[in-house]
């Protein structure tokens, strides 16, 4: 097993952004630009100083994987995934971006997170379990954790600046941020997505619970003059969904999974809370992960891509 890609150093290449997991630089070409899916890993918006092995390329190869199979209902950025069809300038840093980076198309981001749930878990049963509602829309009485919904529901949420906190926020304040007509449009899309993708997971035995969404909007090829809706970023990877195995579901308890909820408990365990992000005490030295928890991560991502593929887990 190879060693985690925590940072990437492209020298030559303009470093545009370092998110949470993707590193994201400019190209010679002012419409395209280089995704790099890193092995960080980010919980509670907080990156760990520990990094998962190879998270970045499994990442990556879920991502197209999906890219392909939910082209037909909204296109999406990725140019191509093959360092051989990338520009010169790219493919002499080979030895970082084989399997983890993507030539994307630049898009204009709309700064919203499209959170579809279909089971009320994670920050949503929370919520419910003060005020009865979900991103302040009511909810039946008597749910109970990890239920399924009457109907899956797209909650969205800010887009925060690294190391902030996303904000929940009601679907009528989403639109009132970009425009009530482009956010009915774009969450219209985003239920068909994980309609989609849960009935596929579902016959492959996942649950997908819920999934962020991210859009972007780039020039028509119809008509310069208006905007394109795509689909941006990564998707439906275990870093922006949870996915339950189906034959262990248990409603009214939290559900074993393949996401990242796994490192969420631990360091919940070892003594995280909300004002301890910057280490254990709040000492400024950041979190970081035990062995096992990583190997448990990296063993869990891969078997989600092989259920998902229907392959055999890598080792």
């Amino acid at each position: 097993m190879s060693s985690a890609l925590v940072t990437t150093n492209l020298q030559d290449l303009t470093l545009i952004s370092r998110g949470k997991v993707r590193d994201v630089y400019r190209t010679t070409s002012e419409n395209l630009l280089l995704f790099v899916a890193t092995d960080r890993v980010s919980v509670f918006d907080v990156i760990l100083k520990d990094g998962i092995p190879d998270k970045g390329k499994i990442l990556t190869r879920i991502s197209l994987f999906w890219f392909e199979r939910l082209k037909d209902i909204v296109p999406n950025h990725l140019v191509t995934a093959d360092i051989d069809e990338m520009p010169e300038e790219l493919r002499k840093y080979r030895d970082q971006l084989d399997g983890r980076s993507m030539l994307v198309k630049k898009a204009k981001v709309i700064p919203i997170e499209f959170i579809v749930r279909g089971y009320l878990t994670g920050s949503a049963w929370a919520e419910y379990k003060k005020t009865g509602t979900m991103h302040g829309m009511p909810l039946p009485d008597g749910m109970i954790e990890s239920q399924r919904l009457p109907q899956p529901s797209v909650t969205p949420s800010t887009k925060a600046e690294q190391g902030a906190h996303d904000e929940n926020i009601s679907p009528d304040r989403a639109g009132q941020l970009i425009g009530s007509e482009l956010y009915s449009g774009v969450a219209a899309l985003a239920l068909r997505l994980y309609s989609t993708a849960a009935e596929y997971a579902y016959s492959h035995g996942l649950i997908l619970a819920d999934t962020k969404f991210e859009f972007g909007l780039i020039p028509s090829t119809s008509d310069a003059s208006k905007d394109e809706v795509i689909l941006v970023d990564e998707v439906l990877t275990p870093d922006s969904s949870r996915y339950w195995p189906l034959d262990q579901y248990v409603p009214g308890k939290p559900q074993p999974s393949f996401d990242k909820q796994y490192v969420r408990d631990w360091l919940v365990s070892v003594g995280y809370r909300k004002g301890l992000e910057s280490g254990p005490g709040g000492n400024g030295e950041g979190w970081g992960v035990d062995e096992t928890v990583i190997q448990g991560t990296r063993k869990r991502y891969l078997e989600a891509e092989a259920m998902l593929k229907d392959e055999r887990a890598e080792a």
